[in-house]
């Protein structure tokens, strides 16, 4: 019996997708439900997998472009394909891993956990201002699927890879008049569009502030270990970043407004988007009810949809809606930036880089690390008194952090009777 695979519909809308690769090979022979394809839409990268089991035929190639509902495999059930075998060396290496990875065994004995990962000093600082350890690190990747690109870059830099110590980035760079060309991907040409349309439809204007990262710097030296201890996941900036946002918008609501039309949309909820850096380019899952959420579950979702992203595995219902949009250019070592507004929404708020700069604090000038915050905002729905109102308000939160444990300012004021 032969059986037709066809390309899914990744959601309304969207009639063309491309096929970014190819998990299996032609004539190989595949199981039930084995992932066999990776299709680019104009929203997210999607897997087909196979409705049955038995000898797949490829009729389409990587890169084509394709309708929702074409053909690009098929697989005969009564007939038995190539097995793909894993290489003896990888399986071996594998275990070897597994054999150096130390067994923790007792809660009660802190055990140094080693990683045969080598990172940089810059790598090892952001590992540590995350809460992660090099040991998490490693075990991410060892359970992370490789695609295309990460054979193409492995074999990229093992033939390139000089055998001195000097730091060459590529042996094959300079010197000649050469230039490579590579068709964009759906998604990439997706959000060109949707980057160029903001910046000729929006009336996009950005204000900045800065954020003495000192309180929330001594709260995760103090009580990261026994957060990750009883909630499994480490305690980073993000979680305190978005708990202030949605106190933000409370105070601030046009902020997390949308245009509709001749209408404005007020939301009186907080579905708070993280952007997230994946393979295929930006992707940005939802916090939904990010307001009622506590600190251990922002940790733990954010943690979720940034795998999710980085396997490839986020589902369109994931990404869609969102009220507002935080991005963190800091991981990358950014200082300061004017980010994009994530349409339909009005604001996003970018954060940066910590650095040690010296500020006035009561008179006297001290050392501190400081992190400086962009609000790009809508000017057609947001006044500029309320984009700095609100960034004022994520401010003192952030260099105030009991406010989000009582609950803002009210509550500080009842409890000192005022």
């Amino acid at each position: 019996m032969i059986i037709e695979i066809k390309v899914p519909s990744p959601g309304e809308s969207i009639t063309e997708v491309q096929l970014a690769s190819w998990l299996v090979e032609d004539g190989e022979q595949v199981d039930k439900d084995q992932e066999i394809a990776e299709i680019d839409s104009d929203k997210a990268t999607l897997t087909i997998s196979a409705e049955d089991s038995g000898k797949i035929s490829l009729k389409a190639e990587e890169g084509d472009n394709l309708g929702i509902g074409a053909v690009i495999a098929t697989i005969d059930t009564e007939a038995k394909g190539k097995k793909k075998e894993k290489p003896a060396s990888a399986e071996a290496s594998a275990d070897k891993v597994k054999a150096e990875v130390p067994v923790k065994e007792s809660p009660k004995k802190e055990v140094v956990e080693e990683s045969n990962v080598h990172l940089s000093p810059l790598a090892k600082k952001l590992l540590q201002e995350s809460g992660s350890t090099e040991k998490e690190f490693e075990d991410f990747f060892r359970k992370y699927r490789a695609g295309k690109k990460d054979v193409e870059f492995f074999v990229s830099e093992r033939t390139n890879q000089a055998p001195s110590t000097a730091t060459v980035p590529s042996s094959n760079w300079g010197g000649t008049r050469d230039a490579d060309r590579q068709k964009l991907t759906r998604l990439r040409m997706k959000l060109s569009e949707r980057l160029v349309s903001v910046k000729n439809e929006t009336a996009m204007l950005t204000t900045f502030n800065e954020v003495n990262m000192t309180p929330i710097m001594e709260i995760r030296k103090k009580y990261k270990d026994s957060f990750k201890e009883k909630f499994g996941v480490g305690l980073g900036f993000m979680s305190f970043f978005t708990k202030a946002v949605t106190i933000g918008l409370q105070h601030f609501p046009k902020v997390n407004a949308q245009i509709s039309g001749n209408e404005m949309v007020m939301h009186n909820y907080a579905d708070v988007g993280i952007a997230v850096s994946a393979p295929k380019g930006l992707m940005v899952p939802v916090l939904r009810n990010a307001e009622q959420m506590s600190l251990a579950d922002i940790e733990g979702r954010i943690r979720e949809l940034a795998i999710k992203a980085r396997d490839g595995k986020l589902s369109l219902d994931e990404m869609k809606g969102g009220t507002f949009t935080i991005t963190n250019g800091g991981v990358f070592g950014s200082m300061l930036s004017t980010p994009i507004i994530n349409p339909p929404q009005s604001a996003i708020l970018g954060m940066h880089n910590i650095v040690e700069r010296p500020i006035a604090v009561n008179g006297k000038v001290e050392i501190h690390p400081i992190m400086y915050l962009a609000l790009s905002y809508d000017h057609r729905i947001i006044d500029g008194s309320e984009a700095v109102g609100f960034l004022v308000k994520v401010k003192e939160v952030l260099e105030d952090p009991t406010k989000m444990l009582l609950g803002g300012e009210d509550a500080a004021k009842a409890l000192l009777q005022l």
